[in-house]
């Protein structure tokens, strides 16, 4: 640098006696701008590009923060909300985020997704002495859930031990489904004793402890995976509506209408309950020998739902045959827990004659399910807080043509694929 002054220095003096002051002068004063302005382009051109990789490498993670909500069940906003907080942390600043899912554009648009946009405008340094105008940057990410399998089981408790339990001489088949328990306990998935199960496979947030082979189609099973989101987070309770219905105990032969039973089901002998949503605000009580169906045509099948820690209890010797509605709200549930409720326990047993088709959902109950049964073609679904299975039952993942889903979403994985 001091040679180069030097240098100058010499040139500039020379031109001076030589009278070429004046042009010297008013050619290096027309030239310096672009001479600076040709570093400083060559300076901006470095950041701007070094800004736009930070901006992608920021809307990617943005993206992969709104798909692990998207996991968990939560809706648009709050995956919105986890979009922006985490480009707020790597430094968005004054920039815009927009947030879709499923993404609104490109190949995915269809798919289970989280689409990010982000736009912000940079300052010039050196160009400005050119123009005036910001230079946009804009960063797009989309990040793209893979379900590894499908489950129809699975227990929701995040850190219960034996959450999902098969024990006793159990016999369970679940066909093209797998167990899944979001609890991070090492033991969440457990079979004990002479219990049988073959399954797609065993996934749990936590460990599985096998006491005896489980027959699988996966290699082994799925450890410390993510959780799987409640596939019935979003269904509204329904309400109690009209004057409170009694079972008559004393009718040996009885059919009972959809409504509210302020002091629960007590039931015995032939009951047959029409089509339609019963909310329950005492205990269901299906005694030994009772036999309980869905009143014929029955087209539209029944949802029981039990108001506040209500809870379930159907003896062995009994026989239940019900179907959840194919149809509207409550499409495919059979059995719908309060999420209000506190912890308490329902147990469904019955005799080999007994069908019990659709979901059944307790999100703050424990279900044993000890019934040799299972629903019509095999359709049976069981989301609980955590689950024991003592029975033998053979279940099947699609239970669309019952009303149902085609199976619950487990093992999920995310990946930033745009």
């Amino acid at each position: 640098m001091a040679s180069f002054s030097r240098i100058f220095r010499q040139f500039v003096s020379r031109r001076l006696r030589g009278g070429e002051g004046g042009n010297v002068a008013t050619i290096f004063a027309l030239a310096l701008p672009v001479v600076v302005g040709g570093a400083g382009l060559g300076v901006e051109t470095s950041y701007w590009y070094y800004s736009s990789l930070k901006l992608q490498a920021t809307a990617d993670a943005a993206a992969y923060a709104g798909a692990l909500e998207k996991i968990q069940g939560s809706d648009a906003a709050t995956i919105t909300a986890a979009a922006t907080q985490s480009a707020t942390d790597n430094g968005l600043g004054n920039g815009t985020i927009t947030v879709h899912t499923p993404p609104t554009s490109g190949p995915n648009t269809a798919k289970k997704a989280v689409e990010v946009i982000l736009n912000q405008n940079l300052d010039r340094v050196f160009t400005s002495i050119f123009t005036q105008t910001k230079v946009p940057e804009r960063a797009r990410a989309v990040a793209l859930i893979t379900d590894a399998s499908k489950a129809c089981v699975l227990a929701l408790n995040s850190s219960a031990a034996q959450a999902a339990l098969f024990s006793g001489s159990t016999s369970v088949k679940f066909n093209g489904c797998s167990v899944m328990s979001d609890s991070i306990a090492p033991d969440a998935i457990k079979v004990q004793g002479s219990a049988g199960l073959q399954t797609d496979c065993l996934i749990s947030v936590g460990g599985v402890s096998l006491s005896n082979p489980v027959t699988t189609v996966c290699k082994s099973p799925i450890t410390q995976a993510l959780p799987a989101a409640d596939p019935f987070s979003s269904l509204p309770a329904p309400a109690a509506s009209g004057s409170c219905q009694n079972v008559n105990g004393g009718k040996s032969t009885q059919t009972l209408q959809p409504g509210t039973y302020c002091n629960g089901m007590n039931l015995n002998g032939n009951v047959e309950l029409s089509s339609g949503v019963y909310v329950l605000q005492g205990n269901l009580k299906i005694n030994a020998g009772a036999v309980v169906t869905c009143a014929a045509p029955c087209t539209d099948g029944v949802t029981i739902y039990m108001a506040g820690s209500n809870t379930i209890s159907m003896n062995g010797n009994a026989t239940v045959t019900l179907s959840a509605p194919t149809s509207g709200t409550y499409s495919g549930v059979l059995f719908y827990g309060d999420r209000a409720g506190t912890t308490a326990q329902s147990t469904f047993n019955g005799t080999a004659d007994s069908l019990l088709t659709g979901a059944i959902y307790f999100p703050r109950q424990q279900v044993k399910y000890l019934g040799n049964f299972s629903g019509l073609d095999g359709c049976t679904q069981v989301v609980a807080d955590t689950i024991v299975w003592s029975g033998n039952a053979t279940i099947n993942q699609d239970c669309r043509e019952h009303g149902g889903g085609d199976g619950i979403p487990a093992a999920p994985s995310v990946a930033i694929v745009e």
